[in-house]
């Protein structure tokens, strides 16, 4: 167990070499007020007095503080006077950063003391809260400070040490109240009493550190500060520690040995390891992730170019083979938000371009008055004694054009999307293209030419298609109907429609010979319009027309389906053999025809600004997170339990 803290000591040191916050490692952040005795605190936990003291926020940074306990012969703290330097050092060091203004600065000063008189802690001191900005602090100096504490508790691998001094309200303790807010169960948070000598005469804070005016989970601990007395006279931390002890025994004789600054740093050592130890498991876990995921990512970033020949063939090749398994729907990365690649092409030929031929009406657009037309302009002036074959075909030629245009827009669809393929590939399959902006672009545009080129050709076959329809009409094709058959199944259903009609003409007449009753003589001879409608400006068909333009539409349809059949099925073949194939046939060769010239490799293989920086920034993250999995891997399975 007493080895936990100093592993991740040196976890926090392997980290802070990278500049890295990507891990949340175990520690205790102290929080409280202005002048609520932080500073106070802190150093009777180091028996030293070294921390920056005035009005207003002295601490402006994050200050990390890790207390190491050696043994005497290796004592290393320093001599008043050296840190009389750390402390001037703290004060260069955050006016560096933050200014001369009361500013603050996220950036933490890192601070490691060794001593035989300290127990292993790891803790980080932040500004304290404060409410009105002084001098020439910022106006939102309250926003800022909170913001700050917020990023470091809101960690949930941290022990929050709220302090907050006796002669104040504690149900106004700031300090608490941020607590609260990332830690409302209180299972992170152990509440800091200070300043217990300074309370009112005939006051005391029994009640506050028994818990039964806020209860914290983790503990209330009562201490007693330096005065400003004992700062000005140089009262030694000894004298004061002292002094506090004998205090609490006066004033507080039950709470005496679960009080003072010495208790306060034994608790909290023991409160980090054991919070350590129970963070632990998930450290390791996180650790090996991270490492595989840079891992990826520095393989992303590939090797520096040694043999641009090789390299710009590798990347070429490996873009043309993820080009056409994208197609093939055999791509290592594969989308899982909608259809991509072939796939969509498949849906583009057998749901968008099928169910678009599906839905156009073989007789769209043809009246019976356009039929007619047609059949008398087909006859000339004399009257026809049968159904002229030139009005269906130039009836039928006019219902096949309309196939054209979802045709040739289910080209532009499969083109529309091979040209989505070449940004999936650049984004997906070849990660190293990342590296080569020039290479990328020259790639795109490359394979933007060849489906340019490839578009009119396709285009043209397809226009020819529906040409090729319109060129001749088999009426002679297996699956049309005959038109002999067309015509006796017309007549014969107007002959049943006409003897119906007579039948029921026969009846009507009949009922029309009975009076009416409640009409008398003075209807005789008057002709009245009962329903008192208009007479129909539009002469009805005669029975010879009405047949002619029922089997002119059912020759229509019968041919329509039948070219619709066809064009359904060609389309997909031509667009495929003209467009999709061939550009996965000559993809490579156009790839390397264009782009394998030795005057263009140099320029080609420029690595983006940012690829090297970069690489470098993740290998060096990579080592950090294998060295820290080697601190975690050193601690024996015995100290998680």
């Amino acid at each position: 167990m007493d080895t936990l803290i100093p592993t991740i000591n040196r976890l926090q040191e392997v980290f802070l070499t990278v500049g890295a916050d990507v891990i949340q490692l175990p520690q205790i952040v102290v929080v409280g007020s202005q002048s609520s005795g932080k500073s106070s605190v802190l150093e009777s936990l180091v028996g030293r007095d070294f921390l920056p003291r005035g009005s207003g926020i002295v601490t402006r940074r994050p200050l990390v503080l890790q207390l190491v306990n050696v043994a005497p012969l290796q004592e290393r703290l320093k001599t008043e006077n050296d840190f009389q330097e750390i402390r001037q050092e703290i004060v260069t060091e955050t006016e560096r950063t933050s200014g001369d203004n009361k500013g603050i600065s996220p950036e933490p000063i890192y601070l490691k003391i060794f001593s035989p008189k300290v127990l292993n802690l790891t803790l980080v001191d932040l500004p304290g809260i404060t409410k009105v900005p002084v001098g020439e602090q910022p106006e939102d100096i309250e926003a800022q400070v909170q913001e700050m504490i917020m990023s470091f508790i809101s960690n949930p691998n941290c022990l929050i040490l709220a302090v907050s001094p006796a002669n104040s309200d504690l149900a106004t303790s700031d300090a608490l109240k941020l607590a609260r807010e990332v830690d409302p169960d209180g299972r992170r948070t152990l509440l800091v009493v200070s300043k217990l000598d300074l309370m009112d005469a005939g006051t005391d804070a029994l009640e506050v550190l028994l818990g039964r005016v806020i209860p914290v989970r983790l503990g209330i601990i009562g201490v007693v500060n330096r005065s400003q007395h004992d700062i000005n006279t140089q009262k030694s931390l000894e004298d004061c520690l002292r002094d506090e002890q004998a205090f609490l025994q006066r004033h507080y004789p039950s709470m005496a040995s679960r009080a003072s600054s010495r208790y306060l740093a034994k608790t909290l050592s023991r409160l980090l390891m054991h919070h350590i130890r129970d963070c632990l498991p998930d450290l390791k876990t996180r650790v090996t992730v991270l490492s595989s995921q840079y891992q990826a990512r520095l393989n992303s970033y590939g090797q520096p170019v040694e043999d641009q020949s090789a390299t710009l063939l590798q990347i070429v090749t490996k873009f043309a083979s993820d080009y056409c398994h994208t197609i093939e729907g055999t791509a290592r990365y594969i989308q899982t938000s909608e259809l991509c690649g072939g796939a969509r092409i498949c849906y583009i030929f057998h749901e968008t371009f099928g169910r678009t031929l599906q839905s156009i009406d073989p007789l769209g657009g043809l009246s019976e008055l356009d039929i007619l037309t047609a059949i008398r302009n087909a006859t000339g002036p004399r009257p026809a004694l049968f159904v002229p074959e030139v009005s269906f075909e130039l009836l039928a030629k006019r219902q096949i054009k309309r196939l054209e245009e979802p045709s040739m827009r289910c080209v532009e669809l499969v083109h529309e999307e091979l040209q989505r393929i070449i940004q999936h590939c650049s984004s997906y399959s070849t990660q190293e293209l990342l590296r080569f902006p020039k290479l990328h672009d020259s790639i795109v545009e490359v394979v933007t030419g060849l489906l340019r080129k490839r578009l009119p050709i396709t285009n043209e076959m397809v226009h020819n298609l529906v040409s090729i329809e319109l060129a001749y009409i088999n009426t002679k094709h297996p699956d049309f109907t005959d038109a002999a058959q067309v015509s006796a199944s017309v007549n014969s259903q107007q002959a049943e429609a006409i003897d119906g009609g007579k039948r029921w003409k026969n009846e009507k007449v009949a009922e029309e010979k009975i009076p009416a009753a409640g009409f008398g003589s003075s209807m005789k001879g008057q002709a009245i319009n009962l329903l008192d409608t208009a007479v129909p400006a539009s002469r009805k068909l005669s029975s010879k027309e009405q047949r002619d333009c029922e089997v002119i539409s059912r020759l229509i349809h019968s041919y329509f389906l039948i070219v619709r059949k066809s064009i359904q099925d060609s389309v997909p073949k031509t667009v495929m053999h003209f467009l999709v194939n061939f550009v996965k046939e000559h993809l490579q060769s156009e790839l390397v025809g264009q782009l394998y010239k030795q005057p263009l490799l140099q320029d080609l293989l420029i690595e983006s600004q940012d690829t090297a920086q970069q690489r470098t920034e993740v290998a060096q993250m990579l080592e950090a997170l294998k060295k820290a999995n080697n601190i975690i891997c050193e601690i024996r399975e015995t100290h998680l339990f």
